[in-house]
């Protein structure tokens, strides 16, 4: 057996154990130093840092089938095996207090090295959210800065589109195994980050998505990023967790303030009065951070002229039913559902549930 296949089998043989997490598994590095002195270890030397019943499902070993089937996976060409012995662990994963001991990747594993911002935010992001999330997300990964996000849908696809057209790529973190993707949306999305950026697991192959597991992605989504921008979030949204365990890694926050009548912007304007940085660019975050990246893009200057089509004066940046758009500008609603339509079509325009439209220029 080749050498690599050897060590990661003796990583698996531990770690594919029920029963034996993250916690046990670092004692027992701490205690012997490498897996191959952990599976020589007696039941006496081992009893320092197992249960008696862990000790006999350690010495019982993995399930046959799965540990064959994790083995086939990792011999596939840009499949990985990353551990907390690695000389490319990330350091900021390493320095959080409970670090995942072994990591399943797929793509450009080289991505681990760089300097990562993880943007993040409401799965039900509005579509000024989500242009938001890729314009950020481009401007930053084309200045070398590598974007982390969690693949759900929202805000977090639309980080990773916009960290895809940029040199400093993208990374994924998800909380299925890496044979699975959720949610299935996300699938062609998925393969392109598998191509051209990394997505990452510590859940084995063949874990189904499950609530508990959206926590601990999130913790490691925090741990390799470098500052947490949040774009569009609740009060009660999952990406406030993510949030609050950068602020316990000692990572910088940032957030887009939104208008003060969306739902969708109350988690911004929070974690802002609670001394999160509020930014309006691209730019102020790599002013903010001060890190060595590359100048960041600047934004294209040709917008639409408002004059050329006074409606989106009266359209303004929050929100609005059709109903109160036409009291506004003196049209009726059918006249300005054609106009709508056409600045729709152009991109210029969003329509939201309840019959409401959104600006996007």
């Amino acid at each position: 057996m080749p050498e690599q296949a050897r060590q990661h089998e003796a990583w698996l043989r531990q770690s594919l154990i029920p029963g034996i997490g993250d916690g046990a598994l670092r004692r027992l590095l701490e205690a012997f130093g490498s897996p191959d002195v952990v599976l020589a270890a007696t039941r006496a030397q081992l009893s320092c840092c197992l249960t008696p019943k862990q000790i006999d499902a350690l010495q019982a070993g993995p399930d046959t089938a799965l540990l064959a089937e994790t083995l086939a996976w990792l011999a596939e060409p840009g499949h990985h095996l990353i551990t907390l012995l690695d000389e490319d662990y990330p350091p900021l994963l390493r320095e959080i207090a409970d670090p995942p001991v072994l990591l399943y990747g797929k793509g450009q594993r080289r991505l681990l090295a760089q300097n990562a911002l993880a943007i993040v935010g409401s799965r039900n992001a509005t579509p000024q959210g989500e242009a938001n999330a890729q314009m950020f997300a481009e401007a930053l990964s084309g200045a070398g800065l590598t974007i982390i996000s969690g693949l759900a849908l929202g805000i977090d696809a639309a980080a990773h589109r916009g960290g895809l057209r940029g040199m400093g790529s993208t990374i994924a973190v998800v909380g299925t195994g890496l044979d699975r993707v959720y949610p299935a949306r996300n699938k062609a999305l998925a393969h392109e980050i598998a191509e051209h950026g990394l997505i990452l697991s510590e859940f084995t192959l063949g874990t189904v998505s499950a609530p508990g597991h959206f926590p601990k992605r999130n913790r490691i989504i925090a741990g390799l990023s470098r500052a947490v921008l949040v774009v569009e979030a609740a009060l009660g949204s999952g990406s406030l967790i993510t949030a609050r365990q950068a602020l316990e890694a000692g990572r910088e926050v940032l957030a887009i303030p939104g208008s003060i009548h969306s739902a969708l912007a109350k988690g911004c304007h929070a974690l802002i009065k609670q001394g999160a940085k509020l930014v309006e660019s691209a730019q102020d975050i790599v002013e903010e951070l001060a890190w060595p990246v590359m100048p960041v893009p600047s934004a294209q200057t040709d917008k639409p002229d408002e004059s050329s089509e006074p409606l989106l004066v009266h359209l303004g940046h929050d929100p609005v039913n059709i109903d109160t758009l036409a009291a506004r500008c003196g049209l009726t609603v059918e006249t300005l559902s054609a106009k709508l339509l056409t600045l729709e079509l152009e991109g210029r325009v969003a329509q939201l549930p309840g019959n409401r439209y959104q600006r996007l220029t």
